[in-house]
C-alpha cells in the first residue's frame, strides 16, 4: 500500500513516497543512496523507535548519525554548529547524503545543514510526524530559529526524495498527531474546499489513524502543496498561500517561547484568527465558515483561541517581523467567500487588534 506524489521543481522532479514499510524497502533506499556517504540527523524521541530500521538499510555504506534533543527550542544556531562540527570531524564529503529522520524541527535543521555544508549536499527527508509529512518535508524550505522570530535563518534546498512511512505515525503522541491535522485542514482552506467535507466525513477514521484514510489525507495534502510549490518554488508569489494561519501562528510561538505550543497548535489558532480578520474586512460574509473549522479543530483537541494573558501588542510586533512582509505592512493570507484564500497587504493594524481581542 503506497502512493507516489511527484514534485516538479527547478527543472527536475523529486518523489514523495507515501506508504507503510518504506523504512524496510531495500530497493528504494539503494536507488536513492547507492554507495554515498550518509549522515543521519534525528532526535532523542524518534531515534529509539526508528533509527534501528534506518541503520539496517545503511549497513553497507559509510554511515554516521547525530542525535539532537527534541523540541522547537533546539532548532537553533547552537545545534547547527554542533552538527557542522561533527560532519567536519567525520570528513563528510559534499557528494554525500544527509538523512533527516524526525519531525519538522529535525527536517528544517537537517535541511539547513545540507543546504550549507560545503555549499550544499543532498538530503532525503524521512518525516516521522504527520505535520512533517504533509508540510515541512515538502518544498525545500529549511531554517533555524532566532530569538527575534521563527525560521529567520534559512535557505531553499529541495530534497532528493521524501520517504513518508505511515508506520512511524503509530508511535506519534496524540498531541503531535493533532498538530499535524492542523496543517492537513489548512489545505482545505487555501484552494481545496472540496477537501473540507471529506475531512469532516472521515474525522473519526483519522482520529483512529486508519492506514488507508491516513494515506489518502497525506497524499492529497502533498498533492496540494506540490502543485503550488512547482509553480512558485522560492515563494515569490502564490506559495505564500501555504502560510495561511502562520503569520499569527509564528507570532504566538515566538511570544509564548518555542516549544510551549506545538507549531500545529499555533497554526490552528492562527487560521481561526485569519477567519476573524477576514470577517472584519468583509471577505467572509459571516462566521459560519469559521465555526465549521472550529468544530473540526475541536474534534482533534486543537486550540482555537489565544491564552487569556498573552500580550497582544507584542504579538503584533512579532508579526511585523514576518518574512512575508513587504515594506512596513503585515502580509496576511485570508480566506474568502469564493472558496479559497488570498494574499492580502495593507491590513489596518486596528483590524488585526480587533480580531485578536475577539474571544468568541
Amino acid at each position: 500500500m503506497r502512493r507516489i506524489v511527484e514534485v516538479p521543481v527547478d527543472g527536475r522532479s523529486y518523489s514523495i513516497h507515501i506508504g507503510t514499510g518504506l523504512l524496510q524497502d531495500t530497493c528504494l533506499w539503494q536507488s536513492l543512496i547507492g554507495n554515498a556517504q550518509v549522515f543521519v540527523i534525528s532526535d532523542d524521541q524518534v531515534a529509539g523507535h526508528w533509527l534501528p530500521a534506518v541503520q539496517q538499510m545503511l549497513s553497507a555504506v559509510d554511515y554516521e548519525h547525530y542525535i539532537m534533543p527534541a523540541g522547537e527550542q533546539h532548532k537553533s544556531l547552537e545545534q547547527f554548529s554542533r552538527i557542522m562540527d561533527r560532519m567536519m570531524a567525520g570528513k563528510r564529503r559534499r557528494n554525500g547524503v544527509v538523512i533527516a529522520l524526525g519531525g519538522g524541527v529535525v527536517g528544517d535543521l537537517a535541511g539547513f545543514v545540507a543546504a550549507t555544508y560545503q555549499r550544499g549536499c543532498a538530503i532525503i527527508q524521512v518525516p516521522t510526524t504527520l505535520l512533517a509529512m504533509v508540510d515541512s518535508s515538502v518544498g525545500g524550505k529549511t531554517a533555524i530559529n532566532h530569538p527575534a522570530g521563527k525560521n529567520m535563518i534559512g535557505a531553499f534546498h529541495h530534497p532528493r526524495a521524501v520517504i513518508a512511512d505511515l508506520q512511524t505515525l503509530t508511535t506519534l503522541p496524540a498531541r503531535e498527531f493533532a498538530a499535524g491535522m492542523a496543517e492537513v485542514i489548512k489545505y482545505a482552506v487555501i484552494k481545496d474546499r472540496e477537501f473540507l467535507p471529506w475531512l469532516e466525513q472521515h474525522r473519526e477514521a483519522l482520529i483512529r489513524r486508519e492506514p488507508q484514510v491516513l494515506m489518502d489525507a497525506v497524499a492529497r495534502s502533498c498533492e496540494n502543496k506540490a502543485n503550488i510549490v512547482s509553480r512558485d518554488p522560492t515563494e515569490q508569489g502564490e506559495r505564500a498561500l501555504l502560510n495561511l494561519g502562520h503569520t499569527f501562528g509564528h507570532a504566538i510561538e515566538t511570544e509564548l517561547g518555542y516549544g510551549s505550543w506545538l507549531h500545529g497548535e499555533a497554526v490552528a489558532t492562527g487560521i481561526i484568527l485569519a477567519c476573524k480578520l477576514a470577517e472584519r474586512l468583509g471577505r467572509l460574509p459571516d462566521d459560519s465558515f469559521r465555526c465549521r473549522l472550529q468544530s473540526l479543530f475541536n474534534a482533534f483537541d486543537l486550540p482555537v483561541a489565544l491564552p487569556d494573558d498573552i500580550d497582544l501588542t507584542r504579538l503584533i510586533e512579532h508579526m511585523k517581523l514576518d518574512k512575508k512582509n513587504q515594506r512596513d505592512e503585515i502580509r496576511f493570507v485570508l480566506p474568502n467567500a469564493n472558496g479559497d484564500s488570498d494574499i492580502v497587504d495593507g491590513v489596518p493594524v486596528a483590524a488585526v487588534l480587533d480580531a485578536l481581542q475577539q474571544r468568541d
